[in-house]
């Protein structure tokens, strides 16, 4: 009975001890990092963008895209973060008709009032520039609807609507440039997010000539969800790569030998995520390792990788360091590229590069080299910047008949004043399914 009664105790304890342990975990780094930003990067993005106040405003189903950044809460109906700039060491930080036990227990916030307060708390302030989410470049920074930027016009009324601006390059500002919990964060991240995709490239997972692509995507999804995990990205693409392209894509197909196997996805940890890539190849009967073509293809679309990391330094704009990029490829004997999956005919190895931002959102919104984001080329590349390193080599192999293999290379790093530093062991080998 004494037996019986001890174990019980013990058992309670556990139980105890285990209630929103990981929950409250995640819930305090998040309130650490928004201390953090709102103290370290807030003050010299606003006033590196000329904005004296700042609005953010949420609905009820409407949330605008900063709203876990800025920690979340409840919208009944309308609602504001606003944030100004008096001119001294700390941001003002006031939310306007949003509440909730976990924003006011964070810590982050001066003042909790109603929405209506709005008008009067500009007024008081008398800023001359308020920066609103409107963005035509980037999503994560046009957070405020059309219907909701008329009703801030009525709400500030003729004297304050007019110093409405756009706060597109505040936002992005205030995401890309990380504070230190930050980056552990995405760290964590980022090795969850590996260490799931090499393991479902393996024989655990895949029986050759049994297993599909959608059932590797499948297994991906549940480890998300045992391990409560978001994507920016839906399924996985889980997909095979033959000499005409894309064969498939998490879809019913088998998985047979000889299959060229790669994955493309994202995890969500803490209001951040991962973008990377794995690449595996199924061996056939008999092999005992990757065929030489089909290994070379992959080894030299290290090597451009390694010349890509070694010549991105923070301090010039993302354009500036593509082209800087693309002329170091080229004296190390690669060819250079401008359009996506149209390699040339000749013997060289054909690189063209996408190292974009990332961090909040698979695709960030900070400065990004990479030719599909226009305006964030134009931002300086800075410490703290965190890039996935992308790029597509091309390379031609005889088992292919020739034909170039597209090898893809996608890892997620942080830009420091040293050049480019990876966050968790990245993808040095080809992947093997026996």
């Amino acid at each position: 009975m004494r037996f019986l009664a001890l174990l019980f105790l013990i058992l309670l304890v556990s139980i105890t001890d285990s209630f929103g342990q990981e929950a409250k975990r995640r819930w305090e780094m998040m309130n650490q990092i928004r201390s953090d930003k709102f103290d370290y990067v807030l003050p010299e993005v606003m006033r590196e963008n000329g904005i004296d106040l700042w609005i953010v405003m949420n609905r009820e189903g409407n949330n605008d895209p900063l709203w876990a950044d800025l920690g979340g809460g409840y919208t009944g109906d309308t609602s504001y973060y606003v944030f100004h700039d008096s001119g001294g060491d700390r941001i003002e930080r006031a939310a306007l008709g949003v509440s909730g036990y976990l924003l006011e227990e964070g810590g982050a916030y001066d003042h909790f009032g109603s929405s209506d307060e709005l008008a009067d708390f500009v007024s008081e302030r008398e800023p001359k520039r308020i920066g609103i989410n409107m963005s035509r470049a980037m999503g994560g920074a046009d957070g405020l609807t059309h219907s909701g930027y008329e009703q801030l016009v009525e709400v500030l009324g003729p004297n304050y609507a007019p110093r409405l601006v756009s706060a597109e390059k505040l936002v992005s500002d205030f995401r890309s440039r990380r504070v230190a919990t930050e980056i552990a964060v995405f760290a964590e991240a980022g090795e969850l997010s590996r260490k799931i995709a090499e393991r479902a490239f393996s024989n655990e997972i895949i029986t050759p000539g049994v297993t599909t692509l959608e059932d590797v995507a499948w297994w991906m999804t549940e480890q998300q969800f045992e391990n409560g995990l978001g994507t920016s990205f839906g399924f996985p693409s889980v997909y095979i790569t033959g000499p005409e392209g894309i064969v498939a894509t998490s879809s019913n197909r088998i998985i047979q030998r000889g299959d060229l196997l790669m994955i493309d996805w994202g995890v969500g940890l803490m209001n951040f995520h991962t973008d990377m890539k794995r690449i595996a190849y199924v061996l056939r009967e008999g092999e005992t390792a990757p065929p030489p073509g089909i290994q070379n293809a992959f080894d030299r679309a290290l090597a451009a990788r390694d010349v890509v990391r070694k010549t991105i330094k923070a301090g010039k704009t993302a354009e500036a360091i593509e082209e800087e990029v693309y002329v170091a490829l080229v004296e190390a004997g690669f060819g250079r590229i401008v359009e996506f999956n149209q390699p040339t005919s000749g013997n060289l190895t054909d690189v063209i590069i996408g190292c974009h931002s990332v961090g909040n959102l698979g695709h960030g919104i900070g400065p990004s080299i990479a030719f599909f984001n226009p305006v964030r080329r134009t931002y300086v590349v800075r410490p703290t910047n965190l890039l996935s390193i992308e790029l597509f080599a091309y390379t031609s192999a005889p088992e292919w008949g020739g034909a170039k293999i597209r090898i893809p290379l996608e890892d997620d790093a942080i830009v420091t004043e040293r050049g480019v530093e990876w966050l968790y062991p990245v993808n040095q080998r080809l992947l093997v399914i026996k």
